[in-house]
């Protein structure tokens, strides 16, 4: 059975690279992945990250729909606690008006930073008024939706009304996430290539289609090329590290050392960190694609949004080639 492929980039730079040739290759990236047939193309939120170009993926968003025609641009994702929904509802309001039916919004409930750039960014707030993730997605659900009355039945509402309205992504991986996206009517997108225990994925699955989701995607890591000596040199490591804090939300690192950062950053002494193995494929196309066939089977999945950890570039653009490649005219979109 055909299944379709997406494609996230977090606009790394490799080596001496300057920000602006990083985000020229996330376009030609966006671009190749349109000329094979992949269904959509997201770019990720990541704050005071000197290796990561993609702070404000809304402006990103803007730039590649107008140097693309068909692929479905998007978020992957928007970190939601740090701004107002009604915001976040007219830019995404405003990007569907402008290329209608190829926008999507993918909400993250992680902060994309660490405690020094969380505090940048919501200094302002009033952390007593401030909602929670939930209300906040049930908030922008709302607006997104244009209630006739608007969200709160005063008539507030988040302009433009686009002839399609954003296609609305939740991003998580956990039960709760999967069960918040199916009460609202959102699809939901594991990530794999952060947290890939397969048994937490079955039942984070299992539970999204329990309370009505359907046809979750999945997001995993994959490192290829044409012969097993070229993926052994491309080969990193794509683990990623918990910390949970006491009485405060979790977050996943790339490292112990951000980890340990992390905790010194929010001044926590109770705190627990663990190493969680990604979903990341690694070999040839054949084994690539017999792995995401395997997926497909086990978890039932159409879809697979791709994350390359690899930053060099001519690396990232071969695996969109490959990934192509090994379906050919079977890509199912």
């Amino acid at each position: 059975m055909p299944y379709a492929l997406s494609f996230l980039d977090k606009s790394p730079l490799h080596g001496e690279e300057s920000a602006s040739q990083a985000l020229a290759r996330t376009l030609a990236l966006a671009r190749k992945a349109e000329e094979a047939g992949f269904v959509r193309f997201w770019v990720a939120e990541h704050h005071n990250a000197a290796r990561l170009a993609s702070s404000a993926p809304e402006v990103l968003i803007a730039f590649l729909l107008a140097h693309t025609s068909r692929i479905r641009i998007g978020s992957g994702g928007v970190m939601l606690q740090h701004y107002a929904a009604y915001k976040v509802a007219e830019t995404f309001n405003l990007l569907a008006s402008l290329a209608p039916g190829r926008v999507d919004i993918g909400i993250g409930k992680a902060p994309g930073g660490m405690p020094l750039s969380t505090h940048a960014l919501q200094d302002a707030h009033d952390p007593a008024r401030k909602p929670g993730f939930e209300a906040q997605l049930g908030e922008l659900d709302g607006f997104l939706r244009h209630h006739p009355q608007g969200e709160t039945g005063t008539g507030l509402a988040a302009f433009p009304v686009p002839p399609e309205g954003p296609k609305r992504f939740l991003l998580g991986a956990s039960v709760e996430s999967a069960k918040l996206a199916a009460r609202l009517g959102w699809a939901f997108v594991y990530a794999g290539h952060i947290h890939g225990d397969e048994a937490v994925i079955a039942e984070a699955l299992t539970a999204y289609r329990d309370a009505g989701g359907a046809s979750p995607l999945l997001a995993v890591g994959i490192v290829t090329a044409e012969t097993e000596r070229e993926v052994q040199n491309l080969s990193v490591d794509n683990n990623r590290f918990h910390v949970e804090i006491e009485n405060g939300q979790g977050v996943n690192v790339g490292s112990r050392e951000q980890a340990l950062d992390y905790v010194r950053q929010i001044g926590a002494s109770n705190y627990h960190i663990e190493e969680r193995r990604s979903l990341t494929i690694r070999g040839t196309p054949p084994r690539i694609h017999a792995e995401l066939q395997r997926l497909q089977r086990a978890f039932a999945i159409r879809e697979f949004v791709v994350d390359c950890p690899a930053t060099e570039g001519e690396s990232r653009l071969k695996t969109i080639e490959l990934l192509a490649a090994l379906q050919g005219a079977a890509l199912a979109a």
